[in-house]
């Protein structure tokens, strides 16, 4: 008889599941205790098409980290004329008279006249006016200047020559191809803006503001140089410094730069130290000359004076009626020369 020998075979597969999972394949109960285990997590179950689905836990996505950019600071915005803020809702006013100046009243008082050869006095005027334009324009680095465009010709006493330098003013900057311009003559009580002229007067400034149903137009000339619009006084009234200070005032200068983005307004202003409301209107512009008389006027008069006009920011000297220059300046005469 041969001997066997009892071989020991592999566990099986159930076996091996039960070894590893605590189930005892005989008694088909578990071996270990199931209590003891944690709680099998809960499953969300969500609906695709009406059924229930199990829901596959996703795994946690985070956001990725990005460095934030090092700042950059803005590049500078280029300086924008303050005259092309002005409103165009409104089409320009249109004056509704004409008239023509007359250049030989002009050359008799030694002003400025229009289509002749360059003088003395205006080249003088150039300088000016390339002053206040520079003034509004921000050009180069100055600052633009808040309502530049509109320049106040004031004295401290009558006679130093205020109108005899907004005229010319006017005159100079008519000519300017980017800008036109309006004079008004705001001296209510001894107006000399159309005398000096020669234009016909009419209504003006003082009856638009006394009636603001009067049309702007018929306070309006249209002079014969293209460039060169005139508002006259208008007819005197008891409450003329009051209706100035008025926010009419304001708005009657809005409407009359509306439609007009490269407008410069002149206005020629009372002396200050003999009527307030040269005082009034340095509150509504934004530059102010001061015309000094050489040997006539007062340093005590020309404080007075500047001390009245706080209301405007921008205060600047005209020395009128110098006869000799420490420079030697002979402004226009080189303009008459044949060589260079």
């Amino acid at each position: 008889m041969n001997d066997q020998r009892k071989v020991k075979r592999p566990p099986s597969l159930l076996e091996r599941a039960a070894d590893m999972f605590g189930l005892d394949p005989a008694a088909n109960a578990p071996t270990i205790d199931v209590s003891s285990l944690p709680p099998e997590p809960e499953k969300k179950a969500k609906k695709v098409m009406g059924e229930a689905v199990a829901e596959i836990p996703q795994p946690e996505i985070l956001d990725p980290v990005v460095e934030a950019a090092p700042a950059v600071e803005p590049a500078a915005a280029p300086k924008a004329s303050p005259r092309k803020d002005v409103a165009k809702a409104a089409p320009a006013i249109v004056p509704a008279r004409q008239g023509t100046i007359d250049r030989e009243r002009l050359a008799a008082r030694g002003m400025i006249v229009p289509g002749t050869p360059v003088t003395g006095i205006s080249e003088e005027y150039r300088i000016v006016k390339r002053e206040l334009i520079r003034n509004f324009g921000g050009v180069g680095n100055r600052p633009i200047l808040p309502r530049g465009h509109r320049v106040l010709i004031a004295s401290a006493n009558p006679g130093e020559g205020k109108t005899f330098s907004a005229v010319n003013l006017a005159l100079s900057l008519a000519v300017e191809a980017d800008h036109d311009v309006l004079l008004i003559d705001a001296d209510i009580a001894k107006p000399s803006v159309l005398e000096a002229l020669g234009l016909e007067d009419g209504p003006g400034l003082m009856d638009a503001l006394a009636d603001p149903r009067l049309p702007l137009a018929d306070c309006l000339i249209q002079t014969d140089i293209p460039g060169l619009k005139v508002m006259p006084a208008g007819t005197q009234h008891m409450h003329d410094t009051e209706l100035l200070a008025s926010a009419r005032t304001e708005a009657l200068l809005a409407q009359l730069e509306a439609g007009a983005p490269g407008r410069i307004v002149i206005l020629d202003s009372p002396p200050v130290l003999a009527a307030s409301p040269a005082a009034v209107l340095a509150g509504h512009v934004g530059q102010t000359i001061m015309v000094v008389r050489a040997d006539a006027t007062l340093e005590s008069a020309l404080r007075d004076a500047i001390g009245l006009m706080g209301a405007c920011p921008h205060i600047q000297l005209l020395l009128n009626g110098v006869k000799y220059s420490p420079g030697g300046r002979r402004f226009g005469t080189y303009y008459g020369q044949g060589g260079a």
